[in-house]
């Protein structure tokens, strides 16, 4: 998977990579703003604070704008844990406020200038090195697995016998965003029978997987015991649910970690479409 989306486990959170920069660059932002504010003897925290929260909602706005379709509930479009933020929108809202703050007082220009250039690097030099580095196209892992009925396979197995794009859910029982995001795929395996669905219990027996589709009434197709964790391994994905977008040729195009929704699954899927 895309480095950026490889998740790490910081005490009982997990942020995939991508997450943490930005995070990074609104602290040292904010440590910017602080120092520069001080010597000039103009604050500008409040104006950062404003940015960072206009920049999400924006962000946020324009997803649901994208995807308006896939949901159903005023609830489903304010659960932001399905992770439906678009980055133009963040920086459409965002230069549009900075622009407004500039135009408004002429005092804060250069240290909120400072202040969001520091961020900006921050964020930008490691993002744009790690894209260099994953500009190469990554294959998915040839791990062995077994299908729930006890025969070997892998994920190559898999798709060179469908000959399709192939969505990868990493999953477990116990993990309960992967159990509030399996409707989603189910209903979308049975909606896009252009795509193979592949859903890895990570470290799971079948006993145990079986009991769960029991009881939660779930038919789904693919479903592979990954008992020792190999393909969490090889891909990266340390936190569950991670689902991962391969296109016919076996090459990874998208990957999300977290819990899916269908906006967030939908755009996936549109991004493998678009390398048919």
């Amino acid at each position: 998977m895309n480095s950026l989306d490889h998740s790490l486990a910081l005490g009982p959170f997990s942020f995939t990579l991508g997450q943490l920069l930005i995070i990074i660059a609104m602290l040292v932002a904010l440590a910017t703003g602080a120092l520069l504010g001080r010597r000039s003897g103009h604050s500008v925290s409040d104006s950062l604070f404003n940015l960072i929260i206009i920049s999400v909602i924006g962000a946020r706005i324009v997803f649901v704008a994208r995807y308006f379709d896939s949901y159903d509930s005023l609830p489903g479009i304010l659960d932001i844990r399905d992770g439906g933020f678009d980055p133009f929108g963040a920086l459409g809202f965002g230069f549009a406020y900075l622009g407004w703050v500039f135009w408004r007082g002429k005092q804060n220009r250069a240290v909120l200038a400072g202040a969001v250039f520091a961020g900006i690097l921050a964020w930008g030099m490691p993002t744009l090195a790690i894209s260099l580095i994953d500009s190469h196209a990554r294959p998915m892992p040839d791990v062995p697995l077994v299908t729930i009925d006890g025969e070997e396979t892998s994920l190559p197995d898999l798709i060179n016998e469908h000959d399709k794009p192939m969505v990868v859910n990493i999953w477990a029982t116990w993990c309960p965003p992967c159990q509030r995001e399996m409707p989603v795929l189910e209903e979308a395996q049975k909606k896009h029978q252009d795509v193979t669905f592949a859903f890895v219990n990570h470290g799971e027996q079948s006993s145990q997987v079986l009991g769960f589709l029991q009881d939660q009434s779930l038919t789904l197709d693919n479903v592979l015991m990954d008992t020792p964790g190999a393909v969490s391994s090889a891909t990266g994905a340390m936190g569950l649910p991670t689902t991962l977008y391969y296109n016919s040729d076996g090459q990874l195009v998208d990957s999300h970690f977290g819990e899916l929704s269908r906006a967030t699954l939908q755009r996936g899927l549109d991004r493998l479409d678009r390398t048919h």
